[in-house]
């Protein structure tokens, strides 16, 4: 018996009847190697072009919208960092090559934009607004003291003002003296003049 000989360890068979065309949505699982560990990424979107068939050097690209911007692949076939190719939809299509689709989505947006206004709202920064906090929170404080300090006043004023009516009011009570006649006194203006003369 003869040892049968690996090539690669993908097996291409299996990855050559898969048959990606395009217009299918694939999700294509990708190894990533980080820090000495292994893991799978998923990559899924809409293969736009597939060239070179499934000869060795085959490549298929994929397409896929990420958080509203545009994202392209393009994977090997027979990679050893690809571990899985899910074929999820299939879509009949007259091209070999959908690149139409980028200057589609572009138009779409520009249509999607032109429908927009202008609103002029905009978020402070994190600084900003931290700060901001600050001096509402100091100018809040400052008003809280002042606001006592002013009610304070009040009621000393209050309080002032009340005992002086209450010190008044045990005068009034009290019997007034009877009055006694003011004597009309007369100085004599002559002998101020005989000092005078002296």
């Amino acid at each position: 018996m003869t040892a049968k000989e690996v090539i690669s360890p993908v097996n291409i068979t299996a990855r050559k009847e898969l048959g990606v065309r395009p217009g299918d949505t694939v999700r294509v699982m990708q190894k990533i190697q980080e820090k000495g560990k292994t893991r799978l990424q998923a990559f899924e979107g809409l293969v736009l072009t597939v060239k070179h068939g499934t000869e060795p050097g085959s490549t298929f690209t994929v397409r896929k919208v990420a958080s509203g911007v545009g994202v392209e692949k393009t994977f090997p076939l027979y990679s050893p960092l690809i571990d899985k190719i899910e074929i999820i939809k299939r879509t009949k299509v007259r091209r070999a090559k959908l690149y139409y689709i980028r200057e589609k989505a572009a138009k779409e947006i520009r249509r999607s934009m032109r429908k927009a206004f202008m609103v002029g709202d905009s978020i402070e920064s994190d600084i900003a607004e931290k700060n901001r906090v600050v001096k509402e929170t100091e100018a809040a404080e400052q008003a809280r003291i002042d606001e006592e300090t002013r009610i304070a006043e009040v009621a000393a004023a209050e309080e002032a003002e009340k005992a002086a009516q209450e010190a008044v009011i045990p005068v009034a009570e009290e019997a007034a003296p009877e009055e006694t006649p003011i004597e009309e006194v007369v100085v004599d203006e002559a002998p101020a003049e005989a000092t005078e003369d002296k």
